[in-house]
């Protein structure tokens, strides 16, 4: 399950380095990133991204719903491959649309994580109570 908070560096050529409770929750050099509902990216291990495509696909194409999901989420998502110090590169138009500038925030969030600007996430965060 994927937990916590983490603040890294964002790296030349915008590589981030995915913290290793995150690569260990992975359980491979690769994931799937993609755009998610707030103003944020998903990250998935290939297991759960095959778990909520399954999921998600059995919403009739015929729907606006099931033609909405394929657009945001199946559209913009990229399989990334994580170095031995678990680097990638944050695609431009996944940075443009979470709006990530120099600093961000990597949640856990259960079956998947986040990416989000900092403070993005410091200003959507502080609405918890």
């Amino acid at each position: 399950m994927f937990l916590g908070t983490f603040t890294p560096k964002v790296l030349s050529s915008w590589q981030i380095v995915l913290p290793s409770k995150i690569r260990g929750v992975l359980g491979s050099d690769r994931a799937i990133v993609t755009t998610g509902f707030d103003k944020c990216l998903y990250g998935f291990s290939l297991d759960e991204w095959n778990k909520m495509s399954i999921l998600e696909l059995t919403k009739p194409l015929s729907t606006p719903e099931g033609r909405s999901i394929r657009h945001q989420m199946f559209a913009m998502a990229v399989e990334v491959d994580l170095d031995e110090q678990g680097r990638f590169v944050v695609p431009e138009n996944l940075r443009k649309y979470a709006g990530i500038k120099d600093d961000l925030a990597i949640i856990g969030a259960g079956d998947h994580f986040e990416i989000w600007d900092k403070d993005e996430w410091i200003s959507y965060s502080s609405t918890f109570k």
